[in-house]
């Protein structure tokens, strides 16, 4: 093919450009203050025309003073084609011919939690009790209800004065509150869908946190460490101060409590997708650098899950295995087989293995069902983020069209961003690898957490607080489960509903 196109080139400066606002995030962010001017740093980058340097000096310098983020889940390895390594040693370019479906996918593991063991209420002060049943009588700032913690039987404890009867009152309220601001209030059943497991109960328990509240005296402090971080979750907190009706009201809440179903620590550099807006962003320390138009599931079997994944591999000019449910289901590898010339104008490869099985695997090409692009992010739903060779639907106002998986909007340039970032490839390798045509595997270094979300009220990509359409009807059960009395928390991380693999693009 000849040399790559000014498109591409194009392509491949805004995700440079990209790289150099994330570095600029960190530079003006107040995690670090560098010994360097940033006019310094700029020209040793430029020196040295790596397109990670500047990010992994920063965040070398962040990681220092704060712990690292948090990987959500501890998945297996998806199957991937086998490759071949080209000239980059972090780039694999060997199609392959014969890519055999798996079952042998990445499960989401909640951490396992220590089974309680009994132990006796801490002392309370009467400063530290009342100190608590004045948070409890402001509870619903936070989107929470008075009502939950029984605020009567503290003032009765109060009263009674101090003693094993108001230890336990009050020990009680407190873990009540702390674990509904950091796990959230919603009780599991509501949460459809929702397959991300918080670590927040490992990183934050409550006993530790209680005692060290009650030696500083300090019970509000000790509540507001457990608030999300995210500036969302705090616009959405004015926001609800300034709610005009009841049922508004209700929805702030609702996505409230859905940023503490999330962890606090979402990763210094991550990606989000908010099904509801329909929109992908890639952040750091939660600064919105750039967004990108998404397609996602159609509402239904295929609706996409909320989901917390590792973006592993980038894929420029990927294969796609075609799902069974197409090959046999709807009898396309049969009348592949049938004919040979149909296949090869379609750029299907078609194998049939020794047990009967017929594999369909589409090359690389313009007309690839993923595009240009594939975002490997190993999950049991098979849900991954990549190209499409029909980029006018990103000119829908509505686009649930999917069936699970994410499309996304120059999916050439979020390639190259994150392969620039996560495995230190330069511009012009990212140019060289999606205008070869070929299969390129390039392995990430250093990963990126992916969040799958559903928040029908958040920031829009201007940074204005919107609301989204409920697309798949989820509000509704969250919003049942306020109206109902709080439920004790259970060792419960993620739905219980069946994991639906759902591995076809089209």
């Amino acid at each position: 093919m000849g040399g790559p196109s000014g498109l591409h080139r194009v392509t491949a400066s805004k995700a440079r450009h990209t790289i150099m606002t994330a570095a600029n995030g960190y530079r003006f962010g107040s995690i670090w203050r560098p010994a360097l001017g940033f006019g310094q740093r700029q020209a040793r980058l430029a020196a040295s025309g790596s397109a990670l340097a500047c990010a992994l000096l920063v965040t070398a310098s962040a990681e220092a003073q704060t712990p690292p983020p948090v990987d959500l889940t501890r998945q297996g390895a998806m199957a991937q084609p086998t490759a071949q390594p080209t000239t980059s040693p972090r780039a694999t370019s060997s199609v392959p011919a014969f890519a055999p479906p798996s079952d042998t996918v990445g499960t989401t593991v909640a951490p396992s939690v220590p089974l309680a063991v009994a132990v006796p209420p801490p002392h309370w002060s009467l400063a530290d009790a009342q100190a608590l049943l004045t948070q409890i009588q402001t509870i619903g700032r936070e989107g929470l209800f008075v009502r939950d913690y029984q605020p009567a039987s503290l003032a009765d404890a109060i009263k009674a004065g101090e003693g094993p009867a108001l230890d336990a009152t009050a020990t009680q309220a407190f873990t009540w509150i702390a674990e509904d601001l950091r796990d959230g209030r919603t009780p599991m059943d509501a949460r459809v869908q929702w397959f991300v497991v918080d670590p927040d109960a490992e990183a934050h328990p409550i006993r530790p946190l209680l005692e060290g509240a009650l030696a500083s005296h300090d019970i509000a402090g000790a509540f507001a460490s457990l608030e999300p971080t995210t500036p969302d979750y705090a616009e959405l907190r004015d926001a609800l101060a300034q709610a005009r009706t009841p049922a508004e009201a209700a929805l702030i809440r609702v996505n409230m409590d859905r940023w503490r179903w999330l962890g606090r620590d979402l990763g210094l550099i991550h990606l989000e997708v908010n099904v509801p807006e329909q929109i992908l962003r890639l952040a750091v320390r939660d600064k919105i650098i750039t967004t990108y138009r998404a397609i996602v599931g159609k509402p239904g079997r295929t609706a996409t899950p909320q989901l917390s994944a590792t973006v592993q591999n980038v894929v420029f000019n990927p294969t796609w295995t075609v799902p069974q449910s197409i090959v046999k289901g709807e009898g396309l590898g049969a009348k592949l087989l049938a004919s040979p010339a149909s296949a090869a104008r379609q750029n299907y490869k078609v194998t049939k293995t020794e047990s009967g099985m017929v594999i369909v695997v589409q090359q690389p090409g313009k007309g690839n069902a993923l595009g240009v692009m594939k975002l490997d992010m190993p999950n049991p739903h098979a849900i991954y983020i990549h190209d499409t060779p029909n980029h006018a639907l990103f000119n829908l106002t509505s686009r649930a069209l999917s069936h699970g998986c994410i499309r996304a909007e120059r999916a050439d340039e979020l390639g190259m961003t994150m392969a620039m970032l996560g495995a230190d490839i330069s511009k012009e390798q990212g140019v060289e690898y999606t205008h070869s045509g070929k299969y390129t595997k390039v392995a990430m270094t250093q990963t990126f957490p992916v969040y799958i979300t559903y928040f029908t009220i958040a920031r829009d990509v201007n940074g204005l607080m919107r609301n989204f359409a409920d697309l798949y009807g989820r509000d509704a059960p969250v919003l049942a489960s306020f109206a109902a009395p709080r439920q004790p928390h259970t060792g419960q991380r993620v739905s219980k509903e069946a994991v639906v693999k759902l591995d076809n693009p089209l």
